[in-house]
């Protein structure tokens, strides 16, 4: 079972930008499709962009052109570079793999805050 470790978040303004890191142990990265995730407050989580085993990557009409989700086998890690943050994208971040459910195993999380 996935045991996700996100960091990387903070306090930003308008139009800056972050890169959050996951470190997943118990399971292999490349041999998983992983996907960043995200809660504001009030709302569900979502599914802000993934990359698949064959490395195809895939993002949320909300981040796309913004967002890039990548991986680093040799670390075992999944990263998410944001650009051109906005005010909407103030959530706490998440990585797992692109199954989980409401009852996976899910990681603290990062908080991303975004100023306008």
């Amino acid at each position: 079972q996935v045991q996700p470790v996100e960091s990387g978040g903070g306090l930003v303004q308008a139009g800056g930008s972050l890169r959050l890191s996951c470190v997943a142990s118990g399971i292999i990265v490349r041999f998983n499709d992983m996907g960043w995730y995200r809660q504001a407050p009030g709302k569900q989580r979502e599914l802000v962009a993934g990359i698949t085993r064959s490395g195809n990557t895939n993002y949320a009409d909300s981040v796309k052109g913004r967002f890039a989700i990548s991986r680093d086998s040799a670390k075992n890690a999944v990263f998410l570079q944001m650009n051109s943050l906005k005010p909407e994208d103030t959530a706490v971040y998440y990585c797992n793999v692109l199954s989980a459910r409401s009852n996976s195993n899910w990681g603290q999380g990062t908080q991303v805050t975004v100023s306008s």
